[in-house]
């Protein structure tokens, strides 16, 4: 029985145990005065049993699924000739995945050899016991906990706070699977940028002027030694940023303080809507507009007034990348205005200040934490991508602040770096991890900047 399989059945068994539970606490109120002899409603005593039944077999279907392929493929290679034990990891991988794709139909027996068929047939052979037996344990396991469950429900049985504890354990356990994500994350990429600056000194990583990753990745290649120099991506990075921030901050701005504080209500129940559609287009999208109509115009642009602008620029990038952010900046921007008490308006009014005065003096000094904290969460969004640079902007790292040549990001260059022949050994790779941590760091000091201002400023309006 395949995976899906057993989980919609594990999904009708939990529905099933829900109404038996709920069942079963009208049934043992019988002669007891009813519902009303109950410590908790009868639906407590349907999640209960509910969640007896469903947690234990879907904790074993998850264990069974991360488990069963390392343990078919050690059943299998075992039963290889020792010739094919004896060969490198890498190529015992790839022996096995040739056993694996032909016992799936993917490949012909042609290109396998004898023992790879046996090994074929037999991997078939457990991978369908192995369905056969996930499926029997799975459903036992949940009827067995239905049946418990059912079994423990007497009136006195606190079943609300049962339920209760077990919700509390599972938004604890999501909560601690997203802390242990995170420090996966941090720890892949710090152990991979480690080995890159083995390779290469830190300080020339971080205060180097030339960015060059090309180099030979196999002893059959012929390139130069690279140079990583990390100040070209960062300067092309805030670049870019800096001019969609010029662009999507006061726009995205004044747009929340006219949605707040100006437009009607029709009109504002139409706009809003509107502008945050711009924020679902896709990132391709925007590139696409950015490469083939705003590139092209300020590249015409230029030459009427006589300066010479790059094919790929990063201010038409910066720009429509600013006009991406607007619908962010503006959405947040409306909701903290909007958030500001009423009283403070009515007080400002009250005592003869214009609308205008309002605004400047009232409003937006209280909001104040919140739109600055919305703005770097802006930046790092700005920093972040990639799509609009790449179309936009192109892949020459070179160390200038003038927005109309050709310049590149740090996330670009993570994308360049590993895409095409790859060798996990070789600096040029090992450079998009060192790239992914400052990046990282960055937009973590970002972070940290906007709770601190939202802090600091919270308290002095609270």
């Amino acid at each position: 029985m395949e995976t899906t399989t057993v989980f919609l059945v594990l999904v009708l068994l939990t529905f099933i145990s829900f109404f038996a539970g709920r069942k079963r606490s009208h049934a043992v109120t019988s002669g007891l005065g009813g519902v009303r002899s109950l410590h908790s409603l009868p639906k407590h005593y349907g999640y209960m049993a509910a969640l007896w039944a469903l947690l234990p077999a879907l904790l074993i279907l998850v264990l069974w699924l991360v488990l069963e392929n390392s343990i078919l493929a050690r059943i299998v290679m075992n039963e290889l000739p020792g010739g094919v034990r004896e060969l490198p990891v890498n190529e015992q991988g790839l022996y096995f995945n040739q056993i694996v794709s032909y016992a799936r139909g993917a490949i012909d027996a042609a290109q396998l050899d004898a023992a790879q068929i046996a090994a074929a047939d037999h991997y078939r052979d457990l991978s369908s016991s192995s369905r056969t037996i996930k499926a029997l344990l799975v459903f036992l396991v949940a009827i067995l906990g239905a049946a418990l469950a059912l079994r423990r429900i007497r009136p006195a049985l606190r079943a609300r706070n049962h339920v209760e504890g077990i919700f509390k354990w599972i938004l604890f356990a999501c909560s601690f699977l997203a802390v242990l994500t995170t420090l996966g994350i941090v720890l892949s990429v710090l152990f991979e940028a480690i080995r890159f600056f083995h390779a290469i000194p830190l300080m020339d990583f971080l205060f180097g002027l030339e960015w060059s990753p090309q180099m030979a990745i196999r002893a059959d290649q012929v390139a130069a030694s690279g140079s990583f120099g990390f100040v070209p991506l960062l300067v092309g990075t805030l670049l870019i940023s800096t001019v969609a921030m010029v662009i999507a901050v006061p726009v995205g701005l004044m747009s929340a303080i006219y949605l707040s504080e100006y437009a009607t209500r029709r009109f504002r129940a139409i706009t809003k809507p509107v502008l945050e559609i711009l924020a679902g287009v896709p990132t391709v999208v925007y590139g696409f507009f950015a490469a083939l109509t705003v590139a092209p115009f300020i590249r015409d642009l230029g030459a009427t007034l006589g300066l010479h602008v790059a094919s790929e620029s990063a201010l038409a990038a910066g720009l429509v990348m600013g006009i991406m952010i607007i619908p962010f900046v503006m959405s947040l921007s409306d909701d903290i205005i909007n958030a500001v008490p009423d009283t403070l308006r009515e007080a400002s009014l009250g005592m003869g200040a214009t609308m205008n005065e309002t605004i400047r003096k009232v409003l937006l000094p209280a909001a104040l934490p919140g739109i600055v904290g919305g703005i770097l969460l802006a930046v790092s969004r700005a920093i972040g991508e990639t799509m609009i640079v790449v179309m936009a902007a192109g892949l020459s790292a070179r160390l200038t602040i003038n927005p109309l040549e050709a310049v590149t990001t740090i996330t670009v260059q993570i994308v360049t770096l590993l895409v095409g022949d790859q060798e996990f050994d070789n600096p040029k790779t090992l450079a998009a991890f060192a790239l992914g941590l400052v990046l990282f760091f960055v937009t973590l000091l970002l972070n940290v900047i906007a709770l601190y201002v939202v802090r600091k400023y919270r308290e002095q309006y609270e």
